[in-house]
């Protein structure tokens, strides 16, 4: 099942995308797309009233939100790929590296990305976003990890390398930058999901493709991240885990690097997922 939100920014209403590919409004049905849907019946109440056929059509034109309210928390996972990591001239990591993003830079996937001011070096890098579901803490076994996976999303974890890197070495302050992380265009249930680990991710900029990998090559597999974070700390429901990026991100390309530039137009994709399209501006 395919869940997202609809309408304009601050204003999405709940709606699912069915077998057929009609659009159906839920919001007489549910509140929100949230921690409070995933971790009650919400999923199975959705499912049961598609399958009768009593939802209501949503106007297509309509602008598509991020699949899921504003998270607690979204956990991401730096060099999880090894192409990506040696492209960037880093050790493999011997366990998963964690940094925070902060929950409001999530947006739409087709909302404008702006340039933070006095960025020189914004990048991209499509990710595999997992949902989670149900409270996780001191998991024991990959069975416990993919219980607590609602679903999972398109991300683009965008980041400003300057700021990441160059500015007292610490990455949130530049994975945080506003509109850094679209996710969508759906919340994909993961019972449509059977195998996380052999998704085909791919990125192009202005129609030249930077990235092109499969979720196989991760270090860490979905499962394995789910159960490591949750030694450190609780997983609740509604938060977001970004695994990690394949190769191709413009730091790791030759010089002149392109990193982004207003008017650049980003595209994105991950197998069954859906696909995303940003313009890139200025914030000023």
């Amino acid at each position: 099942m395919k869940l997202l939100r609809v309408g304009a920014a601050g204003q999405e209403r709940p709606a699912v995308l069915d077998t057929r590919g009609r659009l159906l409004d839920l919001s007489d049905l549910v509140a929100e797309i949230d921690g409070a849907f995933l971790s009650g019946d919400g999923i199975d109440v959705v499912r049961a009233a598609v399958e009768r056929g009593e939802l209501p059509a949503v106007e297509r034109e309509v602008r598509i939100g991020a699949p899921l309210a504003r998270p607690g928390k979204i956990v991401c996972v730096g060099l999880n790929y090894s192409d990506h990591a040696a492209e960037t001239g880093a050790e493999l990591p011997a366990e998963p590296i964690l940094f925070m993003k902060a929950p409001n830079t999530m947006v739409g996937p087709n909302d404008q990305v702006l340039i933070p001011r006095g960025s020189v070096k914004t990048d991209w890098e499509v990710e595999l976003a997992v949902v989670i579901g149900r409270t996780a803490r001191y998991l024991a076994s990959d069975a416990e990890a993919f219980a607590c996976v609602a679903g999972y999303a398109i991300s683009n974890d965008l980041s400003e390398r300057e700021f990441q890197l160059e500015r007292g070495g610490q990455w949130d302050k530049g994975k945080s930058c506003e509109t850094f992380n679209p996710l969508g265009p759906w919340l994909v249930t993961a019972d449509e999901v059977p195998d996380p680990q052999q998704l085909g991710l791919r990125l192009s900029v202005n129609g030249t493709r930077r990235q092109d990998g499969n979720t196989k090559n991760m270090i860490f597999g979905v499962a394995e991240i789910i159960r490591y974070v949750s030694q450190f700390m609780v997983l609740e429901p509604g938060d977001v885990i970004n695994t990690g990026t394949p190769a191709g991100v413009a730091l790791g390309l030759p010089e002149p690097k392109p990193y982004l530039r207003a008017g650049d137009v980003i595209e994105v994709e991950i197998d069954g997922l859906g696909t995303q399209r940003q313009t890139v501006v200025d914030a000023s």
